[in-house]
């Protein structure tokens, strides 16, 4: 399970952000996570407690807005959601596929004060 470590990485650089903003206390990382990021949030959300243990971040929430796996099959130009599917083309069963979205992985909001 690598999202601990991915945890540990957005924590450091939370951290780093609030230095430089010379803040006090962190209430809320808000995470966007695409479907197709590799990173499961499910995972992230179960890391999380014991990655903040004694830590100035043990009061602080994490909330996860999950970005949709949105694909265009190669072959007939379907566009769809490929987590859905299996990343499949649900119109002609092909494979190649491309990303329009979902493989997002960004800390879109600190709330601090």
């Amino acid at each position: 399970m690598h999202e601990l470590g991915v945890v540990c990485e957005v924590l450091k650089t939370v951290q780093k952000i609030i230095e430089e903003e010379q803040v006090s206390e962190v209430e809320k990382i808000v995470l966007q996570v695409g479907e197709l990021s590799g990173i499961v949030p499910s995972y992230l959300e179960e890391c999380f407690p014991a990655a903040v243990y004694k830590t100035p971040f043990e009061n602080t929430k994490l909330e996860m807005e999950v970005v949709p796996g949105e694909v265009k099959c190669k072959n007939c130009g379907k566009e769809f959601n490929g987590f859905a599917y299996n990343l499949k083309c649900p119109v002609c069963a092909g494979e190649q596929l491309e990303a329009l979205s979902g493989r997002e992985f960004i800390i879109k909001e600190i709330l601090a004060r």
